[in-house]
């Protein structure tokens, strides 16, 4: 398959937008005509092209609303939020990261709207966290109360509440489950709003996100699934560890070890000065070495390292370390699917790893670049990898 961009972050933006085409988030002749505007690698580019569209959108969704259409609101408030999250994407690597703050509410003020015209109950939520809540969504398939399936949606490192609308929310919905979409320490609002940061014992997150869910009306206790997209990967298997409430959990891909991603792409002498211990002369050689690192991959250690607060690379690194399933693996008990795709850029070869780790109930789903399907989560076979992962809860939860 082709490459939109030689900027690899560009080109995979570019087709997780694609696949959002399939729930109505994008629309395919949009992507591809603004993405012909973008220079290769140019942050202020994308940053400026995918604003442009989402600012025509939003004034189009406002004409929709004024008009009392209700479901092209909808639909372009969505599309609008889509965009919008995309051009905040790489806003650390413009001229002017300043603007990144505005630019998140303004993506989460155009998802905001398109819940407001949702076809079935939907509204935003807060889960009591810690003295503090955990902003989300929660939608039903109907208004019929009895017991139902529930799907609790886990991000990424940096994907937005929209996307996961994509990466299962909605295919639940069709198939008549409840969605809860959550941002955790570190994701969406409990970055940008509220100062949370990644932690690594996710089990801590879970367990009051579980007794919000099992509070409401209409909750299945014995079919609550917890499904998690790339970094989540490992915070679901690892929350599915300590907490006896999952029925079920998902995890696409599996990731074993997170800090593997950061440490295999480091010079070969710094992982040789972080195995020693020696932090003064580590130090020393990455301030230097950050002097003449070219703007993206400023932008990357940027980006990568903002959701965890850590400002000192070492100690970066060495809270990363903590982020290891090996040992934890073993005891998790609730059915586990793992998917598997091919051409995985980020943590290789760790889906068939962590799947035998496992002692429990277990599947290992692959998905192929034959079936347009392989990269990290799929991102342009959403209706593919949905099928096959709601095909796989149903059966186990049956």
């Amino acid at each position: 398959m082709g490459r939109f961009f030689q900027h690899p972050g560009f080109d995979f933006e570019t087709r997780i937008a694609l696949g959002a085409c399939a729930c109505r988030c994008a629309e395919p002749g949009e992507v591809l005509a603004t993405a012909a505007t973008v220079k290769d690698g140019d942050f202020d580019s994308w940053h400026d092209a995918w604003t442009a569209l989402a600012d025509r959108l939003a004034a189009a969704a406002g004409a929709a609303e004024a008009a009392g259409r209700s479901q092209s609101a909808r639909e372009l408030w969505l599309r609008a939020s889509k965009y919008r999250g995309m051009a905040f994407f790489f806003v650390l690597g413009t001229h002017d990261p300043s603007r990144g703050p505005a630019l998140w509410r303004a993506h989460r003020a155009a998802l905001d709207r398109a819940i407001t015209f949702w076809p079935a109950p939907a509204s935003p939520v807060e889960i009591p966290y810690e003295g503090r809540t955990l902003k989300g969504y929660w939608l039903d398939p109907d208004a019929d109360l009895r017991p139902r399936p529930l799907a609790i949606l886990n991000n990424g490192s940096d994907g937005t509440a929209t996307d996961m609308l994509v990466g299962g929310g909605f295919a639940a919905l069709e198939r008549g489950w409840r969605v809860l979409i959550f941002d955790g320490p570190g994701q969406g609002a409990a970055l940008y709003e509220d100062g949370l940061h990644f932690r690594h014992d996710w089990e801590a997150v879970i367990a009051p996100v579980l007794d919000f869910a099992l509070a409401r009306p209409g909750v299945d206790p014995a079919r609550v699934a917890l499904l998690g997209v790339s970094q989540a990967g490992y915070w679901v298997p690892r929350a599915a560890a300590f907490e006896p409430r999952l029925s079920a959990i998902v995890a696409d891909p599996g990731v074993t070890r997170v800090w593997s991603s950061w440490f295999d792409n480091l010079p070969p002498e710094l992982a040789e000065l972080f195995a020693r211990g020696d932090r003064a002369t580590f130090g020393a050689w990455m301030a230097a070495g950050m002097k003449e690192a070219p703007p993206a991959l400023a932008f990357e250690m940027a980006k990568r390292a903002e959701p965890y607060g850590i400002a000192d690379f070492w100690d970066l690194l060495t809270e990363i370390r903590r982020y290891d399933l090996t040992d934890v693996a073993p005891t998790i008990r609730c059915p586990t699917l793992i998917c598997d795709p091919e051409e995985e850029q980020f943590w290789p070869g760790q889906s068939a790893e962590l799947f035998g780790l496992l002692a429990c109930p277990k599947a290992l789903l692959p998905f192929t670049a034959a079936e347009g399907a392989a990269s990290h989560c799929e991102p342009m076979a959403q209706t593919l990898r949905n099928q096959r992962v709601f095909d796989w809860l149903e059966a186990t939860l049956a």
